[in-house]
């Protein structure tokens, strides 16, 4: 039984770390993309910044998640302060509309999408961006 009070103590307190580690401004911005050629495939990537809703590390791993779960997103990284997600991608396989809907299911509102709100409110408290 000590065991599992103290395993919860100790989940508890890297769960709250981990949601009052981030900022809580707000930001937003037009998604914009650019077109990359990696080198020695021939391949093209488009880079493209998505404005994404969030507030701590927890809402960074399930963003990035979602998005890396797109066939075709080879990268995702949020940036926590700036409220963007920097995304590289293959244009033949997926799109930016794609990839926003996808954030969205999991309940962050992008510059493109709003999440649905039985989706939103099943996001951990610190996560919880809405007023």
């Amino acid at each position: 039984m000590k065991k599992y009070v103290l395993s919860a103590m100790i989940a508890a307190t890297v769960l709250f770390a981990a949601c009052n580690s981030g900022s809580s401004k707000s930001g937003s911005g037009a998604a914009q993309t650019e077109t990359e050629t990696s080198a020695g495939t021939g391949h093209h990537d488009e880079h493209a910044l998505l404005g994404v809703q969030g507030l701590c590390e927890i809402c960074k791993e399930n963003i990035e998640t979602a998005a890396k779960s797109v066939d075709g997103v080879s990268t995702a990284e949020w940036d926590l302060d700036k409220k963007e997600l920097h995304l590289h991608f293959n244009p033949q396989q997926t799109n930016i509309d794609a990839i926003s809907k996808a954030i969205a299911r999991v309940g962050y509102d992008t510059d493109r999408d709003k999440a649905d709100q039985a989706t939103y409110d099943a996001l951990p408290a610190c996560c919880k961006y809405r007023g």
